[in-house]
């Protein structure tokens, strides 16, 4: 029973749900870069390299051994598109974080209202000068 309540406690952490929303973003972007690389990017690039498919281009040394460079390509490709979008989310939220807080710290601030006390001292001065 203690290790259930550990894990419920561990469970219930903000550190560990944002990690899984996180993670589970990620896995949703993924799959949309992945389309993106094998609808648009892919096509684009056959009309330069000659191939259709960039992921199936190797080198053969022999009937037997081939070297799949093509997969590799494709990696780095979907990494730097991965590296290029979360770049660009990054310094969007950034800079609407700045633009939120220059407007915090522009707006004007109320001074504080008095407490009772100040009130009613400020009440029985202005008593006292009638």
């Amino acid at each position: 029973m203690k290790i259930i309540g550990e894990f419920k406690k561990f469970i219930s952490r903000g550190n560990v749900i944002d990690m899984a929303v996180g993670v589970i973003m990620g896995t949703a972007f993924t799959k949309i870069v992945n389309s993106l690389v094998t609808s648009v990017i892919t096509p684009a690039m056959s009309i330069l390299t000659g191939k259709v498919n960039i992921a199936a281009m190797a080198y053969k040394v022999n009937d037997e051994i081939s070297i799949a460079y093509g997969e590799f390509l494709q990696a780095i490709i979907d990494f730097l598109l991965v590296a290029i979008c979360i770049f660009a989310i990054v310094t969007t939220i950034n800079k609407v974080r700045d633009k939120l807080s220059k407007k915090e710290e522009e707006a004007p601030k109320e001074p504080p209202k008095p407490s009772e006390e100040v009130l009613l001292l400020t009440e029985i001065r202005d008593l006292l000068k009638k």
